[in-house]
C-alpha cells in the first residue's frame, strides 16, 4: 500500500496552490511565472508574487486608514520573520518559507519590498529623480534579485543588470499610469524634473499635453530606455530556463515606451498597452533575436515635439 505524503509536504503543496490561484486572479503588465518557466520554479516565483501582491494591496487598496495599513504591513513583516524562523502558519508564508529555504534567498530582499510598501502609505510625491530611483531600488529591484537566486544566479554583475531592468520596468509602469494615478492622488514625476520643464502639478491634474509635457516625458522615457539598455545583456547571460522569460519582459517594457512615444506622450487619453497581436510579435522576437538590445536602437523619424 503506497504511503501518504508527509503532512508538511501536503501543507506546502496546498500553500503553493493557494499562491498559484492568487497569481492567476490578478492582471499584471508583464508575465508572472509564465508557462515558459519550469513548474518548480514557477511555484517559487508565485510564492514571492503572492507575498508582494497582498502587501501591495494592504498599502493601496480599500478604504483603510494609514494607521490600519501600516499595522497590516507590520503584521506581514512579523509573519516574514516567522517564516525565516521556520514557524509559518499562513499559506503564503508556508510557500514562501519553502522558497527561501531551497533557494537561499536573503531576508533583506523581502524586507526591502515591505519598506517600499510602507512608503507607499505616506509618500505620494517625489522631489527628485534620486528619491524616485531609491524607491525603485526597494520596490522593484529585489524582485529581480530573488528571481536570479531562484535560478541559481548570485553573481553581482548579473544583479546590477537585473536592477537596471527592474527599475526601468517600474518607471515604465509609472509613465503608463500617469492618468490613472490622478484619481489616487499619486504622482511619480519628480518635482524637480517637472520644474525644469515648466510643467506644474495643476497641469498634470488637468491632463495637459503640450510641448512642456512632451519635453518632460521625452526626458523620462529616454532615461528609462537607457536603463533598459544597461541591462540588455542579462537575458543572454542566464541559464536557458529563464532566458526567454527575461527577453519577453525586456521587450515588453521597451514596447510600452515606444507606444508612449508614438502617442505623442499622451498617456492621459489612452493608457499605452500591448495588444494580443503585439504580444505574439514580442514572443517571435524573443525566440528569434540573438541580441535584444538591437530592438529599438534605430531612432524613429523626429517628431514635431522632439526638443533635441
Amino acid at each position: 500500500m503506497p504511503q501518504s505524503p508527509p503532512v508538511a509536504s501536503r501543507a506546502a503543496d496546498a500553500a503553493f496552490e493557494y499562491c498559484a490561484k492568487l497569481t492567476t486572479s490578478h492582471y499584471e503588465n508583464f508575465p508572472v511565472a509564465s508557462l515558459f518557466l519550469p513548474e518548480e520554479k514557477r511555484d517559487y516565483i508565485r510564492a514571492v508574487y503572492a507575498f508582494s501582491r497582498i502587501a501591495d494591496d494592504f498599502a493601496d487598496e480599500g478604504d483603510r486608514t494609514p494607521g490600519e495599513r501600516l499595522a497590516l504591513l507590520d503584521d506581514w513583516g512579523r509573519r516574514l520573520d516567522d517564516a525565516y524562523a521556520g514557524s509559518a502558519d499562513h499559506p503564503v508564508f508556508i510557500a514562501l518559507a519553502e522558497t527561501v529555504r531551497k533557494n537561499r534567498i536573503p531576508r533583506e530582499y523581502l524586507a526591502d519590498l515591505l519598506s517600499a510598501f510602507r512608503q507607499d502609505v505616506s509618500v505620494k510625491r517625489y522631489g527628485t529623480l534620486d528619491e524616485l530611483l531609491d524607491y525603485c531600488s526597494r520596490s522593484a529591484n529585489p524582485v529581480g534579485r530573488i528571481v536570479l537566486h531562484i535560478f541559481g544566479h548570485r553573481d553581482e554583475e548579473l544583479g546590477r543588470m537585473s536592477d537596471c531592468i527592474c527599475t526601468a520596468l517600474q518607471l515604465t509602469n509609472f509613465w503608463q499610469d500617469l492618468g490613472y494615478d490622478i484619481s489616487r492622488d499619486r504622482l511619480y514625476l519628480p518635482a524637480a524634473e517637472m520644474h525644469r520643464f515648466g510643467y506644474s502639478e495643476e497641469d498634470w491634474r488637468k491632463r495637459v499635453v503640450d510641448e512642456r509635457f512632451r519635453g518632460l516625458m521625452a526626458s523620462m522615457v529616454g532615461m528609462t530606455r537607457d536603463l533598459f539598455a544597461a541591462g540588455s545583456a542579462l537575458p543572454d547571460k542566464v541559464e536557458r530556463d529563464i532566458l526567454l522569460e527575461l527577453r519577453l519582459v525586456w521587450l515588453g517594457g521597451m514596447s510600452i515606451l515606444r507606444r508612449i512615444e508614438r502617442a505623442g506622450y499622451d498617456v492621459f487619453s489612452m493608457r499605452p498597452s500591448i495588444s494580443t497581436p503585439g504580444k505574439i510579435m514580442l514572443l517571435a522576437r524573443g525566440l528569434l533575436m540573438r541580441d535584444i538590445s538591437r530592438y529599438g536602437r534605430k531612432r524613429e523619424r523626429k517628431k514635431p515635439w522632439d526638443l533635441t
